[in-house]
């Protein structure tokens, strides 16, 4: 379904949510607004086929409608690991689950409903944060992380996607050009107004330097950037040295 959740004009903008409004539109929404995702879903599918390991867990933490899911589960083929998801919204695990139940590869999925912050992480080969920090505290970022890379085996990936922030005038251009993005792909100003309304103190950005200071922080060895389209990008952290 097409997103026109802001089309039209709102006496009050709420916060944005995960909702079943938004899951119905999500995909739609999702290719609309963030530059480069549909690049990136088929790069963690080649990132799990290089570090998923056998015996081991994928863990797709804040997995909306699983895209992140199956890409693991695709790039970790005839491997024995298991694929973990979890979201707290249950708007979106009841169409992932759809999504994964039509889906032929292999490896089992199990799908939690939950609270990332308290999700024990244990023998992680490939961890996917895939637009998903960003809606957490800043201040419960670096715990999370932390838990991340101490429930990681050795040589093990974390792939961390996310909108963020720069000093000004870069900010501006960014910003600028994301819109226009927006625009190109047929979003009205007022759509693009009111959406940002309701992201605001829900999506809370930070630097890409933030970013990295944070992963080496937390016990990654390398806090590799991969990735950038204007002001979204994804980051490859690495517990020990890089695989060849």
């Amino acid at each position: 379904m097409q997103d026109r959740i802001y089309a039209q004009p709102l006496s009050e903008v709420s916060g944005f949510a995960f909702d079943e409004s938004v899951a119905r539109v999500f995909p739609d929404m999702i290719r609309r607004s963030v530059p480069g995702y549909t690049t990136i879903i088929p790069m963690i599918e080649l990132i799990a086929a290089r570090y998923g390991r056998d015996g081991s867990h994928l863990y797709d933490l804040g997995c909306s409608l699983g895209a992140s899911t199956l890409a693991m589960r695709h790039g970790a083929g005839s491997r024995d690991c298991t694929i973990i998801g979890i979201d707290n919204s249950e708007a979106m695990l009841s169409q992932c689950r759809d999504y994964i139940d039509a889906d032929s590869a292999a490896a089992p999925v199990e799908l939690i409903l939950g609270d990332i912050r308290q999700q024990p992480i244990e023998k992680a080969s490939v961890v996917t944060l895939n637009f998903t920090l960003q809606f957490l505290p800043p201040e419960d970022r670096p715990e999370l992380l932390k838990t991340i890379c101490d429930g990681m085996l050795p040589g093990g990936a974390l792939i961390l996607s996310e909108k963020i922030c720069f000093d000004e005038p870069e900010q501006s251009v960014q910003e600028v050009l994301h819109h226009d993005f927006k625009r190109a792909n047929g979003y009205s100003d007022l759509e693009i107004s009111q959406k940002r309304t309701s992201l605001e103190n829900v999506l809370i950005t930070e630097s890409i330097d933030t970013h990295r200071k944070r992963l080496l922080e937390a016990g990654f060895n390398q806090a590799l950037l991969w990735y950038q389209c204007f002001n979204f990008v994804s980051i490859l952290a690495l517990k020990g040295p890089a695989k060849p």
